[in-house]
């Protein structure tokens, strides 16, 4: 491994991460990959099965808050970039289970950043130069929308609703105040609500998915008109290669697929798709399985991205419409049910039949 052309990524095991490292090589960046992450009930080693043999690719199993671990990895591999993804990110646990969210977004974030700027201080010319510290966020830092708001653009004042967001708001914070006092070359990429191969099952679309094909209720949240912005996870790792190589340090880019949807359509079509893709199975049609429970705490009502400088500064555009994005990500799901199976089980099992599997 080159210690000079090398990035670090946190988080690299879970859903954004391991998608971003495969379409990393896959789109042939030369930078080797370390993966730091902590291989929690989200994160997967089998995700990355593909790059086991490949001697550009080094998982480390570990807390971003270990703070030795973390400036042993700077110090042994000498990273270019860091590419900071881990985070605790489902907005239900936030709400049951705060703690973990502000150790892992806050005080990680914190200890990386820590560790980032030691690590900078020690470079010269060119390598220093060329280092930077990708932040990945979420929409969810600017708080909610009427139904006639503009879409959240890079000014809009945070407004964080829940005890995830604002943990995310505050690591966005966090590495602003790194680039700004102590001048660390940041960057900060805000994205919509993403979708695609590899989600865990807890969020919308392959809990939806999972259920389905199990004749599992399929709960929808108070009146199901609460409106994302849905990203295809292939679009969202192709945004932060863009920002990566050409962002201006300091700056904040959102990232969005131009895809509002309300959560029942986004149901109603995921089943539509179900029919279709398998239609001897016993449950169809599947959206007789829908059930409406009681809404989550304090739910935002919409989100939407407004993405306008990410394109016009850095000429990224999205390539997949919410149609073509999720038929791709149905067809995975339905190709790699042992993959299903190996994650829906143990811990977050008892989690979801808690939390999901005995409302009406």
């Amino acid at each position: 491994m080159s210690e000079q052309n090398s990035i670090l990524v946190t988080g690299g095991a879970g859903f954004i991460g391991s998608n971003f490292i495969l379409e990393w090589f896959a789109a042939g960046e030369t930078a080797s990959v370390v993966n730091l992450d902590l291989l929690t009930y989200a994160g997967n080693p089998a995700n990355l099965a593909s790059l086991q043999d490949n001697p550009a690719y080094t998982l480390v199993h570990g807390d971003i808050c270990d703070q030795a671990l973390v400036t042993e990895l700077f110090t042994t591999h000498r990273p270019r970039a860091i590419v900071h993804f881990a985070a605790e990110s489902h907005v239900d646990r936030s709400i049951v289970g705060p703690e973990a969210f502000l150790r892992t977004n806050i005080d990680g974030t914190f200890n990386l950043l820590r560790a980032a700027r030691a690590y900078y201080d020690t470079l010269e010319g060119a390598e220093k130069e060329a280092f930077r510290f990708l932040h990945v966020s979420t929409d969810e830092v600017y708080g909610t929308l009427s139904p006639t708001d503009p879409a959240f653009h890079e000014n809009t004042p945070f407004a964080p609703n829940s005890p995830y967001a604002a943990s995310k708001a505050s690591s966005d914070h966090l590495v602003r105040a790194w680039q700004h006092t102590y001048g660390l070359p940041t960057l900060i990429t805000n994205c919509s609500n993403n979708y695609g191969p590899y989600q865990f099952p807890e969020k919308l679309i392959p809990l939806m998915i999972n259920n389905a094909l199990s004749g599992k209720p399929l709960p929808i949240y108070g009146d199901g008109q609460q409106v994302r912005d849905w990203l295809y996870v292939g679009d969202h790792c192709s945004a932060i290669r863009t920002v990566l190589a050409t962002g201006r340090i300091g700056e904040t880019y959102n990232v969005g697929g131009g895809n509002q949807r309300a959560n029942l359509d986004v149901v109603e079509t995921v089943c539509g798709l179900l029919d279709e893709l398998r239609p001897a199975s016993p449950h169809a049609p599947h959206i007789q399985l829908k059930r409406y429970v009681q809404d989550r705490p304090g739910h935002d009502r919409r989100y939407a991205i407004d993405a306008t400088k990410l394109e016009t500064e850095l000429g990224w555009r999205a390539a997949e419409s919410f149609e073509t994005g999720l038929r791709k990500t149905i067809e995975w799901y339905l190709a790699n049910p042992e993959w299903i199976e190996s994650v829906t089980s143990g811990a977050y099992q008892q989690w979801i039949s808690k939390n999901y599997g005995h409302r009406s």
